[in-house]
């Protein structure tokens, strides 16, 4: 039963549906998905179009607004908005390792887990836009892994869409996953030199952390072993907007004296669990890579073997010499299985995930090369998560998609810029600038 709300400005209803887990046997097993719709409080009796959002990630749910925050607002002045939790995430039958052993040992859980990609996820859209709109199309807006999605649902369902919005999220199509890290690592550097270049102090302090980590056996209150690997993949925050000003104020409270010496100060291990772990989101861990599987050959644990083809990242080089410890991007390491304590039982599911070879296409080229779809997507300049290159060539092979290449924002761009950059897209996609 749908429940509906108030918050201010706004009327919220909570909606909910059932799936089938694989789309080819929909008389199979289901699952339910959670989505949320949200209506202008002066508009919520009136007819009005559908706005459907598609949350980044993989394994997380969607944005939690009060009343009309960031691009919200501006959605709200013309349309009836649905933030889906997509599979596995939010209140949509979640996938953790507390309710994965439901499925039997790791094999079952892999073989469940292949089930939760883009083109799982359009076909949920698909099926439940009938219940919501009534058969009519509706407009998507994409972030991230969101945006991959909306390129997934222009390749198989475009009848779907009256308009399909993109931010930071044009994937490459035909890309193996080596290809994405190959391309990544030398952005992340980019992005971690331009952090020293702004808080040049911070050198010091990452190499004396680093050090530290590789003396001790660190681990955190929640259980998390802070290796310095671990440590390095704090980059991953230099990808946002206020991430690199996140990460200097992280930094320069690392330690605190004690009658033992030097140790990590509490406030400093307390914040970084919040930033390490995955007990939040354990799906994005699970499933990153498999988001690039196609073409039958397995992801391998992609970002750790192409790692090995930048030695500057090795934190203990880095140490031997004078140079400055490198940060990582937005990775996933099998060694995460063994230090985050809401990884740990799912170890070997991940693994079977990684060997996967049957993962299907994502993606039609032909299809895109035809699209009549009103389309347009924000690329960011030396976006630190999906690589701009990869993007333009795709936006080039969509037939009618319009760019507005950036550098006014990083890769939140939906967030830091909110209204307007929503605005930009609408107005491009109905060929008004």
């Amino acid at each position: 039963m749908s429940v509906s709300y108030r918050q201010p400005g706004v009327v919220l209803t909570d909606r909910h549906f059932t799936v089938p887990l694989d789309h080819a046997d929909p008389a199979g097993e289901t699952i339910e998905l959670y989505a949320r719709e949200v209506v202008a409080a002066d508009k919520a009796h009136q007819e009005l179009p559908w706005l459907l959002y598609l949350q980044g990630g993989p394994g997380f749910g969607a944005n939690r607004f009060v009343g009309r925050q960031a691009w919200l607002g501006r959605a709200l002045q013309e349309f009836r908005v649905l933030l889906l939790d997509q599979r596995g995430t939010g209140h949509s039958t979640p996938a953790n390792r507390q309710t994965l052993p439901l499925r039997g040992g790791p094999a079952e859980q892999a073989g469940y887990l292949a089930h939760f990609r883009a083109d799982a996820i359009v076909r949920d859209c698909e099926l439940i836009r009938g219940q919501v709109t009534g058969g009519a199309p509706w407009t998507v807006l994409g972030q991230s892994f969101g945006g991959f999605c909306t390129v997934t649902y222009l390749s198989t369902a475009p009848e779907g869409l009256a308009a399909a919005l993109v931010t930071g999220g044009l994937p490459s199509l035909d890309a193996h996953a080596d290809d994405v890290y190959r391309a990544a690592y030398p952005r992340v550097e980019r992005k971690v030199a331009a952090h020293y270049a702004r808080y040049p102090q911070d050198v010091e302090r990452a190499r004396r952390i680093a050090d530290h980590l590789l003396g001790h056996d660190v681990v955190l209150p929640n259980g998390y072993r802070l290796t310095v690997e671990a440590f390095q993949s704090l980059g991953i925050l230099l990808g946002g907007s206020e991430g690199s000003h996140r990460l200097h104020y992280l930094l320069e409270h690392a330690f605190v004296r004690t009658p033992q010496g030097p140790q990590l100060s509490d406030a400093f291990q307390e914040e970084v669990q919040g930033l390490l772990s995955y007990a939040g989101h354990p799906l994005y861990a699970l499933v990153h890579e498999a988001i690039y599987g196609q073409g039958g050959r397995p992801t391998a644990w992609a970002a750790e073997r192409v790692r090995a083809e930048f030695p500057q990242f090795d934190a203990a080089k880095a140490l031997a010499g004078d140079g400055p410890l490198l940060f990582t991007g937005e990775c996933v390491y099998p060694w995460m299985f063994d230090t985050d304590p809401a990884l740990r039982p799912l170890r070997e599911t991940a693994r079977l995930l990684a060997a996967r070879t049957d993962w299907p296409r994502l993606y039609d080229p032909a299809r895109l090369a035809a699209n009549e779809v009103p389309a347009a997507a924000a690329i960011y300049h030396d976006d630190m998560y999906v690589d701009t290159a990869h993007s333009l060539e795709t936006a080039r092979a969509i037939k009618g998609l319009r760019t507005w290449v950036t550098d006014e924002f990083e890769h939140d761009g939906i967030r830091a810029g909110g209204p307007r950059v929503l605005d930009r897209l609408l107005a491009l996609a109905r060929d008004e600038v």
